[in-house]
């Protein structure tokens, strides 16, 4: 029996659990808004999936971070939105600063083409159903590799979240595949969704020194290794829904690495507001 339980990287959890906690607010923000009332509850379920995704990441973090006073040092400045003295879940979540969250930037982007933060477009089905979509194919590969970590507490969560995932996949790759492949218009919203968003999956390739860490521990994996299976997932899908895959080229984003893009700011300051103004709460 190992006396010493191999744990992922404290940044390695993070980027998973912030991921998912940045792509479930962005699905959340269908709730009343979806184009049909099924759709509304999809997405509200997703958001809710996602939801419980970060949450078993954070308080894996959080156990590692208060047992560790290094990881407890660097966590130091979160002092006064502790609980008891110790950092939870809420504290990862809700009183980190845009700099400290580690998620891709594809997932924080609003639903609708590039416009500057505070600009207002109305939501478009077609971009969120691409980004998630991407995403979802990258995580159903990623849960299965995660399910075989050394780290025990990570392989039951990827196993758990992989079912999860699964429908996100199928239900993102059937609407692709109804907009692509329907309409003049609904092809050309998922073209334009895809042209805009596919540069930003550059991100998922590039590595950090949490993930050569946890790859080389046997807790994690190095996501360069998944891109031949993820190429295969979405140009199947793109061949059935008509689309073209655009050049994944020019700028690639560093979300992964705490450099955002300005609608980050914008999506914390909402989602975390409550709880800033009232720190000592328990949610």
């Amino acid at each position: 029996m190992n006396a010493h339980p191999t744990h992922a990287p404290v940044d390695y959890l993070l980027h998973l659990a912030d991921n998912a906690l940045v792509l479930g607010q962005r699905n959340a923000e269908w709730c009343g808004h979806g184009p049909i009332l099924e759709e509304d509850l999809a997405l509200a379920n997703h958001a809710l999936d996602h939801l419980g995704q970060a949450r078993l990441l954070y308080q894996h973090a959080a156990a590692l971070i208060n047992v560790d006073a290094s990881l407890a040092a660097r966590f130091e400045h979160l002092q006064g939105a502790r609980t008891n003295g110790a950092i939870t879940e809420d504290t990862l979540a809700y009183f980190r600063s845009t700099r400290e969250f580690l998620n891709f930037t594809l997932l924080e982007l609003p639903h609708h083409g590039p416009l500057a933060g505070p600009a207002r477009q109305d939501r478009d089905y077609a971009t969120t159903i691409v980004r998630n979509f991407l995403y979802a194919a990258l995580m159903r590969l990623w849960w299965e590799a995660l399910q075989d970590s050394a780290d025990a507490q990570l392989a039951g969560i990827a196993a758990k979240s992989l079912k999860e995932v699964r429908y996100h996949l199928q239900h993102a790759g059937d609407w692709l595949v109804r907009l692509g492949d329907g309409t003049e218009d609904s092809h050309t919203r998922a073209q334009a969704a895809l042209n805009h968003l596919m540069p930003y999956t550059q991100e998922f390739w590039s590595g950090s020194e949490a993930e050569a860490t946890a790859a080389a521990s046997g807790t994690g994996v190095a996501l360069a290794t998944l891109k031949p299976a993820w190429d295969a997932l979405v140009d199947e899908a793109l061949a059935e829904a008509t689309l073209k895959r655009p050049p994944a080229a020019g700028h690639v984003s560093q979300g992964k690495h705490g450099l955002h893009s300005e609608h980050m700011g914008f999506l914390l300051a909402e989602m975390q507001s409550l709880a800033r103004e009232h720190p000592q709460a328990v949610w």
